[in-house]
Order: structure tokens, then sequence, then C-alpha cells
């Protein structure tokens, strides 16, 4: 968390409120989230910069400046961005502070999140797979993925240098959705099944966009509302429910180190 839907939501409900706003200056309250370059420098660079656009890659955040630099972050665990006038909530680790009164509060109870400001996005963005709503995220390109891995299908969907953007949430639901097992075997994914997983990351994704994210722990949205996505969830964070299709209850193991919610009996 957040995950690819909650990073769209959140350039979507920003991008409108701050094209065309000028940076007066950015308050570090953590300095440590601040990757590059170093603190004098980046509050030298970044005061006066006009925002022209936002962009998203995977699970990166971009505001992209007049100047031609970038202003990137990435939520990690438990980060939100918030748009407020004084009085930032608790956790609040950075205030982007606009030429119209706005502040943007960089929110992390964890303190995982961070920020770069960059020229080339590819410094930072270059290691990252296939954008899955891409048009290059083909089935043909899916399955090219997949050949020949014998990682559980879980950890490929995971994997942010082979497809940018799935996460944990929406990983478990595209399994669900396609009746795959999450310790399966990559490679030993059928033709159809292959198919029928490519279909279903792009419905979960789009759906938790629709959704405006899943607010299931610290996701907020820009303007302080929850998200609903997880109103649609099957599995994700239901474990003992019963299965909305078979009514099995929903089990919970870890795959490559992370929480795993599925159907034994629909996903065997």
């Amino acid at each position: 968390m957040p995950e690819l839907p909650e990073v769209e939501t959140i350039k979507n409900d920003l991008e409108p409120n701050v094209t065309g706003c000028t940076i007066k200056s950015v308050t570090l309250l953590w300095e440590r989230m601040l990757l590059q370059p170093s603190k004098d420098e980046f509050e030298r660079v970044i005061k006066n910069q006009k925002i022209i656009g936002m962009d998203r890659r995977g699970k990166y955040l971009i505001f992209k400046l007049e100047s031609g630099y970038n202003l990137i972050m990435h939520m990690r665990m438990s980060g939100s961005l918030m748009l407020g006038k004084g009085n930032p909530p608790p956790h609040t680790r950075a205030v982007i502070h606009l030429d119209d009164g706005t502040e943007i509060h960089f929110n992390d109870p964890r303190k995982f999140g961070k920020m770069q400001l960059v020229k080339d996005c590819e410094c930072v963005l270059g290691k990252l797979g296939v954008e899955p709503l891409s048009d290059e995220f083909t089935v043909k390109a899916f399955a090219r993925l997949l050949d020949n891995r014998k990682t559980a299908i879980k950890g490929i969907l995971l994997n942010q240098c082979l497809i940018a953007g799935i996460g944990n949430m929406y990983a478990d639901e595209a399994l669900f959705a396609s009746k795959i097992h999450p310790e399966r075997p990559a490679a030993s994914l059928t033709e159809g099944e292959k198919i029928a997983l490519h279909k279903a990351i792009r419905d979960v994704l789009w759906s938790g966009i629709k959704n405006k994210g899943a607010s299931v722990s610290n996701y907020f949205r820009p303007d302080g509302d929850s998200g609903a996505a997880q109103k649609q969830f099957k599995v994700a964070h239901c474990k003992d429910k019963p299965c909305p299709v078979c009514r099995t209850p929903l089990q919970r193991i870890r795959v490559h180190q992370r929480g795993t919610y599925f159907c034994p009996n629909c996903q065997k």
C-alpha cells in the first residue's frame, strides 16, 4: 500500500488542483525521506518551481516541473498526500507550500516514504517493468515474462522489475479471479490460464482506479476521503470469511514474505 490504483487516484485528484501552481518552498519534517539531492541543494532548487503536470510510473508519483526537474515520490507502506492549509495532520513528514496558499502534506506514519528531485526520471524509474494498463502489456508480452520461471506466480506479479505497479492486494484479487493458486510456478500456467490472469490483472486494477483506491490501512485521497476499492475485494484481507464463489473459508499464507489470501477450493 499504496499500489497502482491508489497512486493513480492521488495523481488524478491532485493534478487539477496543483498544475500551474508554483512551489514556494518545501518543509522537510523527516529529512531522511529525501534520497537526492542534499537537503540544501533540494531546498535551493525546488524554490519557485512551477508545476506543469503530473504523471505516474508503477507506484511512483511524479510532479513535472517547468525547469525540467521532476519531483518523484514513493508512498511505500503507509504514505499519502493530503491537500490542506496549515495545521498538517500527525505523521506529516514534508509540507509543500504552493503560491496560492495551498499545502500538500506528505503523511507517512511508518516513515518509509521517499522523495527525489531529478532531471532524468530514468535514473529512478528505469528499472521498472512494463505498465500493466499500457498497450505494451499484451498477453504475448505477459506470457514471455512467465516462460521458464519456476518462481511462484504471486512473486512474479509483485516483482516491480517485471510488471510495475501491482502490489499485494491486487495480485491476490487477480489470482482469485483467474482461479490460480498463488504458489503455482509461473512456468506451469497453461495458455488459457495466462490469458485469464492477464485479463484479471487489468480488470482488478481498472476497478481499483474506478473506486478511488482501497482504504484498508493508512491510504486516503488528497481531500481526506477514503477509497472504496476494498468493498469490491473478494479475497484480499478476508481471512476466514466464506469464499464468494464456493463458501469455503478463505485462507492466509505467506508467499515471498507477503501475506497472501486465497480460496483453497477455487484455487487448487
